[in-house]
C-alpha cells in the first residue's frame, strides 16, 4: 500500500480525501477526478461542468446541504454508515484553502471528516 500523499489532485469534488483511500492507496482507484468511471456521480459531474474544484467553490448554495445534488438520500445513508461528514470537510476546504486542506487531510490520514467525535 502506498503512503497517504497531500495533493490537491487528490480531494474528490464532494470534499472527500481520495489520498487517504483504501481503494485508491491499493492502486485499485484513480480516485475522483480521473476516474472516468464514476459518470454516474453529479456532484462530479455539476463540478466539472462548472469548472469547481470542490463543491466548496460552488456560490450557490452557502451550505452544501442546501444543494439537492450534494445532500440525497444515498449520500446520507452513506454519510451514517461510513461516519462521514462532507459538508464539514467542504466547509474545511473554504476555511484552509485545497492545498491546506490536502495536507491536513493527508495528516489525519483520514479519507472524511467524521459525523460524530470531531
Amino acid at each position: 500500500m502506498k503512503e497517504i500523499a497531500a495533493s490537491k489532485d487528490l480531494v474528490a469534488r464532494c470534499g472527500l480525501y481520495c489520498g487517504a483511500c483504501r481503494s485508491q492507496l491499493k492502486g485499485s482507484c484513480p480516485g475522483c477526478r480521473d476516474n472516468v468511471k464514476a459518470s454516474w456521480c453529479k456532484i462530479r459531474t455539476c463540478c466539472a461542468d462548472h469548472s469547481y474544484a470542490t463543491c466548496a467553490d460552488c456560490k450557490d448554495f452557502e451550505d452544501p446541504n442546501d444543494c439537492p445534488k450534494f445532500n440525497n438520500l444515498i449520500s446520507k445513508v452513506i454519510g451514517v454508515v461510513m461516519n462521514s461528514n462532507r459538508k464539514a470537510c467542504v466547509l474545511k476546504i473554504r476555511e484552509l484553502g485545497l492545498e491546506e486542506y490536502a495536507v491536513f487531510m493527508s495528516g489525519q490520514k483520514r479519507q472524511s471528516l467524521p459525523r460524530r467525535g470531531a
